[in-house]
């Protein structure tokens, strides 16, 4: 693999692990919206 090729691979990966947590963010701030993982755990208050 090129330099190139990994940079332009770590910012894709980056931005998804960042738009994953913008998801989980967003789903927890919404009102009566509890947010699952994906392992079924739930934010309980």
């Amino acid at each position: 693999m090129t330099p190139v090729k990994a940079v332009f691979l770590s910012l894709a990966m980056l931005s998804a692990i960042g738009l994953w947590g913008v998801g989980i963010y967003a789903a927890d701030a919404a009102n009566d919206h509890v947010s699952v993982d994906g392992y079924g755990v739930v934010a309980s208050r």
